[in-house]
């Protein structure tokens, strides 16, 4: 965790001070609320923390946990003041997701490193496309690109817009065409240009479940067949501002394939932000990236230390 908080800069600090002020305000004042003036940890505190804590998005199953932990902890660990109790939860929230934030590493042995993006239209999949684009461009990645979101109009032109701006080379076809042939195309021509990254952006929305299931299982076939154990990475994009919704897109896309790896966007502007809490422990997948802005440096390597500190710290 050492190296990944050493990413963030001030100003990457303040980006995220200001990209979850909403979520911050919403989450310190339900919570505030519950532990001020107390010095002691009784049921009646215990109850009124859950409530808290549900009613920040949290999900009931991570409230629990969360609770679980903290009666634990009291038992052996005293405390004097409300501060201190706002000190444990945020200590015990970083130790739950430091349990899941383990997720693949772009520096990973393999190359190219594949990484296949998945989510519903309309939370940000295509945006985050290029905006990781840009992010490992400036890592100095040969990065390629590839429009298998072949079914919503608009999408690879959209895609386009972006590999322009972040100069990257984009593999596409014609509207309508098969994703895996897309797929297949911009691998084959990533081995050929010695890619460093490549990064495919996939269709949000099919007509049902079944077929969901099945076109992304086919796209991940025909990746493994031209590098094999591509990809190695599945990035699911969730929206924060949707609050519970993502828990259902968590569970549909998790449902459809082995995503390892989560995005969540659009948490500036937004008090669902605990949202993000939530679906990394009750899904066991870690949150790599978070979206706190519209601009092209505002998606953010994910460190929980950091997101916790910064939630937690009162101005």
């Amino acid at each position: 965790m050492g190296k990944l908080r050493d990413f963030f800069s001030r100003v990457d600090e303040k980006k995220l001070e200001e990209g979850l002020g909403a979520t911050k305000k919403s989450f310190l004042s339900k919570l505030g609320m519950v532990v001020v003036g107390k010095t002691k940890i009784d049921d009646d505190l215990l109850d009124e923390l859950e409530d808290a804590l549900i009613q920040s998005d949290v999900g009931v199953a991570t409230t629990l946990k969360i609770i679980k932990a903290l009666e634990v902890r009291v038992a052996k660990d005293k405390f004097l003041n409300s501060n201190d109790l706002m000190k444990m939860i945020g200590e015990e929230i970083i130790t739950l997701l430091g349990d899941t934030n383990k997720g693949p590493k772009e520096e990973s042995k393999h190359k190219p490193y594949v990484i296949m993006v998945v989510g519903v239209n309309g939370v940000g999949k295509t945006t985050t496309v290029g905006k990781l684009a840009h992010f490992f461009s400036k890592k100095d990645k040969k990065v390629l690109l590839g429009a298998s979101d072949t079914f919503r109009a608009g999408a690879i032109d959209q895609l386009q817009i972006w590999a322009d701006r972040v100069k990257v080379p984009l593999v596409r076809q014609q509207m309508g065409s098969d994703p895996a042939s897309v797929a297949f195309d911009t691998l084959q021509s990533a081995k050929a240009q010695d890619s460093d990254v490549v990064i495919i952006d996939t269709a949000g929305r099919l007509h049902n479940k079944v077929n969901l299931m099945n076109e992304l299982a086919k796209v991940k076939r025909v990746m493994d067949k031209v590098i094999p154990l591509a990809p190695h990475e599945v990035l699911l994009v969730l929206d924060g501002s949707t609050g519970q919704n993502a828990f259902e897109q968590a569970k549909q896309f998790t449902a459809a394939t082995e995503v390892n790896s989560l995005a969540i966007t659009k948490l500036d502007g937004t008090a669902k932000g605990g949202v993000l809490l939530g679906i990394s422990d009750q899904f066991q997948i870690p949150v790599k990236y978070i979206g706190v802005g519209e601009g092209i440096d505002d998606l953010q390597i994910f460190d929980a230390p950091t997101f916790v500190k910064t939630l937690f710290t009162t101005p």
